[in-house]
């Protein structure tokens, strides 16, 4: 088939598409999206759907109902086949079993067991490839996961809503009932959940733990619930909080003690000045790919002056405190906000 760079843009874009139906669902592993195409007609699609699964390329080409066809077919894939056996067989391996003469590739995998390996083995077997179609869209794609392989740390998000004169929470009186003092509206708080289904872990201090008392659950959004950790140096959190339900899994950290109940952990760390870099280590080797850092104002403003952040995302409220906690400080300057209501979100990227 006769492919110009014009549609080799329109079906690698399709293959983004389809990959990022696996959001939230094939973490730590890659979100990949796979398209064959036949004389300029898709023959097979497929994705990376859970993790453990089937890769992307494995579906597209269970997908061909003439698998004679493959031999003069091209196949698109986001990220570079895998050449390496994991959970599932190499799939280098099986284009070349197929005999698929041309592979487009997005981007080539960060991944130390695949990085060019897959590449070669196609080249070797005489496949043609072109790489690097669509390549800074297949990045955003996994920005996650490439931070997660490179950086050997979670891709770490910072999430807070302030009011529209600069404050997170109001000035809490007393014996004041624990609950959150919201600024935006339900479809901010939507969106936050389908952030959370997206993500692998979520993180407060023991200020925030008390005086909202949150879930950090998805509630308002379908998928799987993130990790829950709280900072919570000397224990002094009570039991009857959401965060110690049985839920959903969740990490304790402390300087007192380390165990483990069911779905509750206790990790012990130092609470000193690299207590943030131990922790990312720690969760690094749990294959926590993606953290949100919910707050409270203190552990928000420690991710920030340790420059530990990849993006943040901040709501602006339509409300004024007047006084209370003030906001972490992020510049915003030449950042579009997206207007949600009568809230606007800043997204803010760590470059």
């Amino acid at each position: 088939m006769t492919t110009t760079f014009t549609s080799h843009n329109f079906f690698m874009k399709r293959c983004i598409e389809l990959a990022k139906l696996g959001a939230g669902k094939v973490a730590p592993n890659p979100m990949v999206g796979a398209v064959i195409v036949h004389n300029n007609v898709i023959i097979g699609e497929g994705y990376h759907e859970c993790f453990g699964g089937a890769h992307a390329e494995v579906n597209a080409i269970n997908q061909v109902k003439d698998k004679s066809l493959l031999k003069t077919a091209t196949i698109y894939v986001s990220l570079e086949p895998c050449a390496h056996q994991g959970k599932t067989p190499p799939c280098a391996d099986l284009i070349v079993k197929h005999e698929i003469p041309n592979v487009v590739i997005g981007m080539q995998d960060p991944f130390s067991e695949v990085n060019g390996a897959g590449i070669k083995i196609l080249k070797n077997a005489g496949s043609k490839v072109t790489i690097g179609i669509l390549e800074k869209q297949c990045l955003e794609l996994n920005k996650e996961f490439i931070t997660y392989h490179t950086k050997k740390r979670p891709y770490i998000i910072l999430k807070w809503a302030e009011t529209a004169d600069g404050f997170i929470d109001k000035e809490r009186k007393e014996n004041e009932p624990q609950q959150p003092n919201w600024i935006t509206n339900e479809t901010c708080r939507a969106l936050v959940h389908k952030w959370r289904s997206e993500t692998k872990a979520i993180l407060v201090g023991t200020n925030t733990a008390l005086t909202d008392n949150p879930k950090l659950d998805v509630r308002t959004w379908s998928g799987n619930s993130p990790l829950r950790i709280v900072l919570d140096r000397q224990l002094r959190l009570p039991e009857n909080l959401h965060l110690f339900n049985t839920k959903q899994p969740t990490l304790v950290i402390n300087e007192k003690k380390s165990e483990s109940n069911n779905t509750l952990e206790y990790i012990r760390l130092d609470f000193n000045d690299i207590l943030i870099t131990n922790l990312l280590h720690l969760l690094y080797k749990k294959g926590v790919s993606s953290i949100i850092i919910e707050g409270g104002q203190k552990v928000l403003s420690s991710f920030i002056e340790q420059n530990y952040w990849d993006e943040a995302r901040i709501f602006v409220g339509n409300l004024f405190f007047k006084k209370g906690i003030k906001a972490p400080t992020i510049s915003k300057y030449n950042v579009k906000p997206i207007q949600i209501g009568t809230s606007n979100l800043f997204i803010v990227c760590n470059e």
